[in-house]
């Protein structure tokens, strides 16, 4: 080939390339700084707690009347969004009605706190939607979990203001759950959580609750959630910078290798490298159902990823899928001990 073609080629690859940068801007960093800590204002008997649906629909008028007893049963005055019935598919109907209700109960100056009804899949559709600096503005206590992470993720990397991941309205919040909930969003109490001591007649008493990783201990801004729901928003500005952070991470009815996969994206994307350190809580359901196509029990999935790492990291707190879980404050600094089992919130979550 001729040094004129050659140069002909390179200049066309050339032009190419520039072509592409133009048509393409560039992509998003892989997550936001980390905002300074803005703290909600705790809740009191008689107060106002706007109801959500980001996610999934509720079903009927029957099933909200139950979810508002219980909000009436907490001490609290229920108000439901008016969306809250409606339905669109698999979503409490559609992204901007959703979006709606949620900016309306942060606008809302009677409306002292706010708890999603549900979980399913949804939230992370409402995000270009949220107004931010307004939700800075006029700071609540906002209180979910499941997919309902990608709100407790958004707001503290948009706007720094703490929320908690706990029990949805629709839980059956048995009593350790209300327990729970009620010590941080109410009493501004500064918990220390622990792996649950087992309970058998084996000679360890422990039993099989606390798998601990890696040991020692850590401190840091607690960050995370349901995993998928996480691992779903790298590469976008609604994750916050890890850097420093205590990940916790939870899921359910996850196969072994779909907690690989989304795991080693996490990997890949770098977040494992700026960690001081890790807890896992409950991965309930988390077994192939068919049965003899993994060759690794979800243990040793987690044990492989995270023996390695160099920081804290156990399993077996009472976070996630389970009823009796725990509320855990989500931006807030705590110190985990991976020998011991347990996590210590540094300072209220609540003003």
């Amino acid at each position: 080939m001729s040094n004129q073609k050659l140069t002909r080629r390179s200049a066309l690859a050339g032009l190419g390339a520039a072509a592409a940068v133009a048509a393409f801007p560039a992509l998003p960093a892989i997550s936001a700084p980390l905002r300074k800590l803005v703290k909600p204002p705790r809740l009191r008997e008689g107060d106002v707690l706007g109801l959500v649906a980001p996610a999934r629909f509720v079903g009927d008028r029957f099933g909200l009347d139950s979810i508002m007893s219980t909000v009436r049963a907490m001490g609290l005055e229920p108000k439901a969004a008016p969306h809250v019935l409606e339905r669109e598919g698999y979503l409490a109907g559609s992204d901007a009605a959703r979006a709606g209700d949620l900016m309306a109960m942060f606008a809302d100056p009677k409306v002292r706190g706010i708890m999603s009804v549900a979980g399913g899949w949804g939230c992370a559709r409402l995000l270009p939607l949220l107004d931010f600096d307004r939700i800075a503005a006029s700071p609540k206590l906002f209180a979910g979990f499941s997919d309902n992470t990608a709100l407790h993720l958004a707001f503290a990397a948009r706007t720094g203001v703490a929320s908690i991941h706990g029990p949805n309205a629709a839980a059956s919040w048995p009593p350790a759950a209300w327990e729970s909930f009620h010590a941080l969003a109410f009493e501004g109490a500064t918990p220390t959580w622990q792996v649950p001591q087992g309970a058998g007649a084996n000679l360890a008493g422990r039993g099989k609750d606390l798998r601990t990783f890696h040991g020692g201990k850590a401190r840091g801004r607690l960050l995370g959630g349901n995993l998928t729901v996480l691992s779903a928003l790298v590469g976008t500005p609604y994750l916050p910078d890890f850097t420093g952070a205590v990940l916790f991470i939870e899921d359910t009815n996850e196969s072994e290798y779909r907690i690989d996969r989304m795991l080693t994206q996490l990997s890949l994307a770098g977040m494992f490298d700026k960690v001081a350190g890790v807890v896992v809580g409950q991965c309930t359901g988390c077994q192939n159902p068919d049965g003899g196509y993994s060759n690794f029990t979800i243990y040793e999935v987690l044990d492989r990823q995270f023996s390695g790492l160099r920081v804290p990291a156990f399993q077996g707190l009472q976070i996630g899928h389970i009823a009796a879980q725990v509320s855990v404050p989500v931006g807030l600094p705590v110190e985990i001990d991976a020998d011991a089992g347990t996590m210590r919130l540094l300072e209220p979550a609540v003003t």
